[in-house]
């Protein structure tokens, strides 16, 4: 059995890959931070919560969806988990080339 925070690791990391993929090179520079997850397993699956920051300007429901769909490949590929939900919430839009926001 995986413990959740190793799942959650293998999550956030495949968020970041794959944001950094579907974005493109346009938007290396911006201020995007890391993504964040939370994965609860039980009887081989597991829920996924990401929180993410997505560059502005960028189809928003296409980014999303995209990233779902690769986030749950790669964790059920990596982990041999069957992936029930990915959860994403998007923290922030990060106009590029301008400093990020403080809260």
């Amino acid at each position: 059995m995986i413990p959740d925070r190793v799942v959650a690791r293998i999550a956030a990391r495949a968020a970041g890959t794959a944001l950094h993929r579907i974005t493109g090179p346009e938007y290396a520079g911006a201020d995007l931070t890391a993504p964040r997850a939370h994965a609860t397993t039980h009887d081989g699956t597991a829920r996924l919560a990401l929180t993410v920051d997505l560059p502005y300007p960028t189809d928003i429901t296409g980014t999303c969806r995209q990233l779902q769909h690769e986030i749950s490949e790669q964790v059920a590929r990596l982990t041999g988990l069957d992936i029930s939900e990915v959860m994403l919430t998007v923290r922030r839009l990060v106009v590029s080339g301008l400093p990020a926001r403080v809260q």
